[in-house]
């Protein structure tokens, strides 16, 4: 990546969009630094015009902005960053800068998705995800069949509130197995998509 820094005085702009529904979230600056430091750190970081200086999108807030993907544009002047928030990105309490709403109901599971992550990298004591990762993948998938099985018994009753119960857990294990195998939501995602645009 060759970025044209010049052109605006040491900046660049960085167009963040959510890498689950595409919606553009926000616009920033960077300079060199702030590049590094969100390369590095898989955190969105700008450079604040107003303040002159570095700032990590969330670091107030809690509201981090999730590294996917960094590309420039065609004349390498301008950022094009794919990132899962934390929550709402704009400072008025807005999903964005630009008044749209981002689906509420993925966000939970991203979270849940990083927490097994971090489980898998950091092991806790007597964390149940922990043990499921040490006992390995043929327990793990055994799991999401015996939650799947549990899915389809409740499905076929009269109980909604135990139904969910199962469908909860088998999205746990499925998670948990997907992290095991090194596969995403998004990468779920993508698939989904391709199939409905064929």
């Amino acid at each position: 990546m060759d970025l044209d820094f010049k052109k605006g005085k040491g900046l660049v702009p960085a167009i963040i969009q959510d890498d689950r529904s595409d919606k553009v979230l926000m616009l920033g600056y960077m300079n060199r630094e702030a590049l590094e430091i969100t390369k590095k750190s898989g955190k969105v970081t700008f450079y604040s015009r107003s303040q002159k200086k570095l700032w990590t999108k969330g670091e107030t807030s809690g509201n981090y902005l999730h590294v996917r993907e960094i590309r420039e544009d065609c004349d390498a002047d301008t950022l094009l960053i794919r990132a899962l928030p934390d929550g709402p990105v704009c400072h008025t309490g807005d999903d964005t800068c630009f008044g749209d709403t981002n689906p509420e109901f993925a966000r939970f599971l991203e979270e849940l998705e990083r927490i097994i992550a971090d489980r898998k990298k950091n092991p806790q004591p007597a964390s149940y995800t922990k043990a499921l990762f040490e006992k390995g993948t043929a327990h793990i998938a055994r799991k999401v069949g015996e939650e799947a099985l549990e899915v389809v018994i409740e499905a076929l009753g009269e109980r909604p509130d135990l139904l969910k119960e199962e469908i909860a857990d088998l999205l746990y294990h499925l998670l948990v197995l997907m992290a095991d195998r090194q596969i995403s939501l998004n990468d779920i995602n993508l698939v989904l998509k391709n199939r409905h645009r064929a």
